[in-house]
């Protein structure tokens, strides 16, 4: 997929669009806990799913229960609308 930078003022309204994101270093970044480190990695294997087919793979940790993701676009040095797209895909398996 190609990727369109997103605009500033479509970065300015990332917090109401995706509330339980932040901004942190020009990516969108998000923490998640789960129950054990097993619903961890299956949390994690649905998002590479999701991050394979979409072509756009996202920066991330997990440290037993907790998951951390950042989202950047590297191909054009910031934020996109594939980092809006994986970040609202990602809420939707959390929901």
């Amino acid at each position: 997929m190609a990727a369109t930078p997103l605009t500033p003022d479509q970065i300015a309204s990332l917090a109401s669009a995706l509330p339980q994101w932040s901004l942190v270093a020009g990516k969108l970044q998000r923490e998640l806990r789960f129950a054990d480190f097993v619903e961890a990695f299956a949390f994690m294997t649905k998002v590479a799913l999701i991050a394979e087919a979409m072509g756009h793979h996202p920066e991330w940790s997990n440290v037993w229960n907790r998951v951390t993701i950042a989202l950047t676009t590297h191909d054009t040095g910031g934020l996109s609308d594939l980092d809006l797209e994986m970040a609202r895909r990602i809420d939707g398996l959390v929901r």
